[in-house]
């Protein structure tokens, strides 16, 4: 016997997203499955990550092809990598400042790789102009977040910060990868950017 309807709880629906979240819910659902699949995942399979029905992407985006370059805008975006550098603490000493950066632009390195190597794009090279940044305002907007962080510190630095910025940021992008030895930690790469090659009291 059924209870009465007074006595049974109303199920409260979900609150309503805007297109605009919606978009972007998908979008963040999409990009490791992107990274794992390339461009032979579903559109299926990311609704069943994303916990909507298929026909809801096709209600923001047009077509699949429409979801995968959204994804790529997004992954080559410097906006997260942005608001992750200026989170830093500043009050930290500078080489926990740099290790904090290091780490956070290593991760958004190793995103546009996964997803650009997965879609085929040779080399994970930058395909171009993504949300009206091409690559060398995503570098410049980088660049100008780690001279921030370098600014407490101006009075110790042989350069500017925004000298100091770009010579950083170059050398995480071409740290040598080598099969014996691992990759440098981002602390490691901090000590090396910092301080140099060799250890303390090593030099005579």
């Amino acid at each position: 016997m059924t209870a009465p309807k007074e006595n049974q709880t109303p199920r409260r629906r979900a609150p309503g997203m805007s297109p605009e979240q919606r978009r972007e819910m998908i979008i963040q659902t999409a990009i490791p499955l992107i990274a794992e699949y390339g461009a032979a995942v579903t559109t299926a399979k990311i609704a069943r990550a994303a916990g909507i029905g298929e026909g809801t992407i096709f209600r923001v985006f047009a077509d699949k092809d429409e979801l995968l370059q959204a994804c790529v805008a997004e992954a080559l975006s410097p906006e997260h990598a942005v608001r992750e550098l200026d989170a830093i603490d500043l009050s930290q000493p500078l080489p926990d400042r740099l290790a904090e950066a290091a780490e956070a632009l290593q991760a958004h390195m190793s995103r546009m790789g996964a997803i650009l190597g997965s879609l085929g794009h040779r080399g994970g090279k930058h395909p171009g102009t993504v949300r009206g940044a091409g690559r060398e305002e995503s570098t410049t907007r980088i660049r100008a977040a780690l001279a921030e962080l370098l600014e407490p510190d101006e009075a110790t630095l042989r350069r500017s910060p925004e000298q100091i910025a770009a010579l950083f940021f170059g050398q995480l992008f071409t740290q040598p990868r080598t099969e014996d030895e691992p990759d440098l930690t981002p602390q490691e790469l901090v000590e090396v950017f910092l301080y140099g090659a060799v250890v303390s009291g090593g030099a005579k």
